[in-house]
This record gives C-alpha cells, sequence and structure tokens, in this order.
C-alpha cells in the first residue's frame, strides 16, 4: 500500500512513518516544508503526484495557549486543513485517516468518553480540530478520525519547545530539587510508537468512521509524572501545584480520558496500560541513550 503521512516531522508523524514502512507499506514522509496543508493547489499537486491509497494527517497547530491567542491560523491549519485534504483525498479515490483529539470534549462527564458523546469543545484548538472532523466527515467517505490523548514520543516536540512531558519533568528534576505539577486535570498518557502502531492495524479494517486510541488506564498529571521519577529511579520533592503556579492562556478539560470502544467492538484494540507504555518509553530511551555514548 502507497501511504503518505503528513506532519512527519513531528512526533507522531515520526513514529507513524517508522511503523508503517516497518509493516512493508511504501511510504512518503511529508514535512510542513513539502506541502501546506491549507492550501489546495500545494495539498492536490503534492498528493496527486504520489497517487496514496493512504493519507495519515497528523499535521495539526497543537500549541494550546498559542491557538487561544491566534485562532485564524489555528482554524486554518486545524479545520480548512483537515478539510482540504479531505478533499483532495477523495477526488483521488484514497482513504483519509486524520488525527483529532480528546480536547473536544468539556471534561464535566468524569468518567471515560465514548465515540458516542457529544462533543463541547472548551477551548480555541479544541473547536478548531472538530471543525476539522467534521470537514473529514463531510469531505471524504472513506475516513479514520482517531481522537488522541497526552501523546509524547522520542521525537523532538516542536510546538513544546522540544520537549514532551516526559522530557520536560526529567529535565526539571536535574535542574532543581523540587517539581510542581497540577493534580486535577486527568488524562491518558499515550506514546506515539503505540499509536502508530494502532493505526497500521486500524488501516487494514474495512471500518471506516471514528475512533478512540489511547492507551489504556487514566491518571492526573500530578500521577503520571510520579512514575515517571519512580520508574527512573530519581529522587524528587514533587508537589501539587499551587492555583497561579502555571498561569495559561486557555481553558483545559479537567477530565478528558478517552475509552478505545469502538476498537474493543471491533477486536482491534492494541493498546498496553499506560504505566506499561511509559516503562518502555524510559527503556527505549536508556538504549538510545547508550548507542549515542557507544558511538561517540
Amino acid at each position: 500500500m502507497k501511504v503518505a503521512v503528513l506532519g512527519a516531522s513531528g512526533q507522531l508523524g515520526h513514529d507513524v512513518s517508522s511503523a508503517f514502512s516497518a509493516a512493508g507499506h511504501n511510504v512518503t514522509s511529508l514535512a510542513h516544508d513539502q506541502i501546506e496543508i491549507a492550501a489546495l493547489e500545494s495539498v492536490r499537486d503534492v498528493l496527486s503526484r504520489l497517487q496514496p491509497d493512504l493519507v495519515v494527517n497528523t499535521a495539526a497547530f497543537h500549541n494550546v495557549d498559542r491557538c487561544e491567542a491566534e485562532a485564524l491560523p489555528a482554524f486554518t491549519v486545524n479545520a480548512i486543513g483537515a478539510r482540504t485534504v479531505a478533499q483532495v483525498t477523495s477526488a483521488l479515490n484514497a482513504a483519509l485517516m486524520h488525527i483529532s483529539t480528546d480536547y473536544v470534549f468539556d471534561g464535566l462527564k468524569g468518567a471515560p468518553y465514548r465515540e458516542e458523546d457529544q462533543p463541547a469543545p472548551i477551548n480555541v484548538y479544541g473547536t478548531s480540530k472538530l471543525a476539522g472532523e467534521h470537514f473529514v466527515r463531510a469531505g471524504n467517505p472513506r475516513h479514520y478520525i482517531v481522537r488522541v490523548s497526552a501523546i509524547y514520543g522520542e521525537n523532538p516536540c516542536r510546538a513544546k519547545g522540544g520537549l514532551n512531558f516526559v522530557e520536560l519533568m526529567l529535565k526539571l528534576a536535574h535542574e532543581r530539587h523540587e517539581v510542581r505539577v497540577v493534580d486535577d486535570e486527568f488524562v491518558t498518557p499515550t506514546p506515539t510508537v503505540e499509536i502508530a502502531h494502532q493505526l497500521v492495524v486500524l488501516s487494514k479494517s474495512p471500518h471506516y468512521g471514528l475512533y478512540h486510541a489511547t492507551s489504556e488506564g487514566s491518571c492526573s498529571w500530578f500521577e503520571f509524572a510520579q512514575s515517571i521519577f519512580e520508574i527512573s529511579g530519581i529522587p524528587v520533592h514533587l508537589l501539587p501545584a499551587q492555583p497561579g503556579d502555571f498561569p495559561v492562556k486557555a481553558p483545559r478539560p479537567k477530565y478528558s480520558v478517552l475509552e478505545n470502544a469502538a476498537l474493543k467492538s471491533r477486536s482491534l484494540n492494541v493498546f498496553s496500560h499506560w504505566k506499561d507504555g511509559l516503562q518502555n518509553y524510559l527503556v527505549r530511551r536508556k538504549t538510545s541513550a547508550k548507542l549515542t555514548h557507544a558511538g561517540d
């Protein structure tokens, strides 16, 4: 199968390209400088040349606070860009796998969100991504919309200064004795390598539609940080953040845990528990560091 991955230089896009390549597919990895997803002419020219069977769109404007301050660019990429990719893939008779977010929910449910739950975003990022979902549904009937949550991967995250949450916690632990993390926001931390593997499995299914795709279980950001330090064996004084410690421009849902109901109903779910995913990530990280030092 010929697969084109958009946003391939990002955390998720990098691992998606690797996963489809490892599965034997012919993959073209496209970064921002190679395709402008909000520009119809750019998307049409690039994809018409490639003639892919499947396009995986991981490209997004996902700095949540910047989205709040820059709503027009956020909607240009997350909504209009999704519409453009959907229209072009449909015209080319290609399937589209579009990555969305847990932030389409307001966090008031207090129990894991299923695919049939009504979205109600509370910030610009979530609203723009929900608009993108609608455009994908309308633009290409052969679509998989995949919502993910609290992702982290080994490839640097450009929108977050090159640091995912795990790397940020490890950096802070080496710089200071005390670290503060919010304990009132609940998510499911999910490694990008597992999402990428799940997308490969899902791509073989004829059942198009909406899917939640996260690790099993849930935790607060505080509990996530606690596990990072425990598994890494790093002694640090971890404290719950106090009101005002981390002022943000965009409101966040207090509870955005997703249930992979659609995947499980079709026996497609391949995710492990979030703690296992973290353990594996830290092992890979240590192995990569050893190989790098060995090559010096």
